[in-house]
């Protein structure tokens, strides 16, 4: 229900806003525009709290889902695999509050079964950082909730991640995606006694392996680290998210492929050439760029672009004075942009000359692979002098587009 109220609040401030324009017509002065951006702004954050309300409760449910999982798994009560859940999530909050060497005994134990450690080179980088007391380098498997929390702060930070089509691997070992394009290929029709002709298919793979992605160090203070009223999960599980979470919207916008995964810019395909350096018509969006992809992934289809070009596309309307972007007032409705979702990326390019400003495609074809639990390491030596602790978060994800030859991703490309 507020959810619903929060969007009629944003749909009448969108429609003032466009009053705002109808009623300069072409005489649209500095003074307007600077009002009618500051209502999509407005606008702009009645979203944000949308999606965090909305995205919560998605949580909620995400974690009871799990929950249910693990009970068919273990075949164990709904009940009590919400008790080991806590119980995990109990230790986990020691562990970060605690370390392994202070952490009380009866936890101390559980705790150690589910520290892992990784290869020697990185137990090498990290000695001098720890004491002979500190957790092995290679960190703490998370557990579900916690886990739960840094997908949702990645996901809020990146875009790429809210709409590719994301697998999760228990192992990093590379994995080899089949592909095959037959699109050219019909059948025929025989005539008696004609045998049948043999038409090969194009058979292709790509490749995804496992980088590893950091959050870098976050530094937390021992007097923060004692206060019990800081919920310490949820915030370490947001900065280090975001951090990896902007890292890995980057690549995978942008990656060149050379040491980095491959970015779903630099593998798209030309969809249209902007007449403008410095600007996107009606047309261009409406007509061009979508008719551009074929109409198998034209279904599924979405714009992508950053905040700045969005800004631009706002003020486009039709010959009849339609804007070609739409609000939607039902929960969980995307807002639209000639009838198709978007998705706003700030890795994206500005509108400048031979920027590649907005993508259209099919972004479940770009596949996003996650090597099953992230880990949290626990630095208690490093900063000691100055009474912090140090965290860090590692993430090993690659991603790659998956186009068999029938280019499921185009970009607008200005002139």
């Amino acid at each position: 229900m507020k959810s619903r109220a929060l969007r009629e609040q944003r749909a009448k401030l969108v429609d003032d806003a466009r009053a705002l324009l109808d009623s300069a017509g072409d005489n649209v002065t500095d003074e307007i525009n600077a009002k009618f951006d500051e209502m999509m702004a407005e606008a702009d954050r009645l979203k944000a709290k949308i999606d965090r309300v909305e995205r919560l409760e998605a949580t909620e449910d995400h974690l009871a889902q799990r929950i249910e999982q693990r009970a068919g798994l273990e075949r164990i009560s709904t009940d009590e695999a919400e008790a080991r859940n806590e119980q995990e999530n109990t230790i986990f909050h020691s562990y970060l509050r605690n370390g392994l060497s202070d952490m009380p005994m009866e936890l101390r134990a559980h705790a150690q079964g589910r520290l892992q450690s990784i290869d020697a080179a990185a137990v090498q980088r990290y000695v001098n950082a720890q004491s002979t007391q500190s957790d092995p380098a290679g960190g703490y498997l998370v557990p579900d909730t916690f886990q739960t929390e840094l997908d949702q702060a990645e996901l809020a930070f990146s875009g790429m991640m809210e709409v590719a089509r994301i697998i999760n691997t228990g192992a990093g070992g590379d994995i080899h995606w089949p592909t095959a394009n037959d699109t050219n290929n019909k059948g025929r029709i025989l005539g008696e006694n004609t045998q049948v002709t043999k038409t090969d298919v194009s058979f292709g793979a790509v490749k995804l392996g496992a980088y590893t992605f950091s959050s870098d160090l976050v530094l937390v203070s021992n007097e923060l680290l004692q206060d019990s009223a800081i919920n310490l999960d949820t915030l370490l599980a947001a900065l280090l998210g975001e951090r990896i979470g902007r890292k890995a919207n980057e690549v995978f916008t942008t990656g060149s492929g050379a040491s980095v995964p491959y970015g779903v810019v630099p593998m798209s395909t030309l969809g249209v050439t902007a007449a403008s350096a410095s600007a996107i018509t009606m047309d261009e969006m409406f007509f061009d760029l979508p008719h551009s992809l074929g109409r198998s992934y034209r279904s599924r289809a979405r714009f992508m672009m950053n905040d700045s070009t969005l800004k631009a596309i706002r003020k486009l309307k039709d010959g009849d004075g339609r804007p070609l972007w739409q609000v939607d007032l039902q929960r969980g409705a995307a807002d639209m942009i000639g009838g198709y979702a978007y998705t706003v990326n700030d890795d994206m390019a500005d509108i400048a000359t031979t920027a590649k400003s907005v993508l259209f495609g099919d972004f479940s074809k770009y596949m996003i692979r996650r090597v099953a639990g992230s880990r949290v390491l626990r630095l208690n030596e490093r900063y000691a002098d100055y009474g912090q602790v140090a965290f860090l978060a590692f993430q090993r994800m690659d991603g790659v587009l998956i186009d068999a030859g029938t280019h499921p991703m185009r970009h607008l490309i200005q002139a």
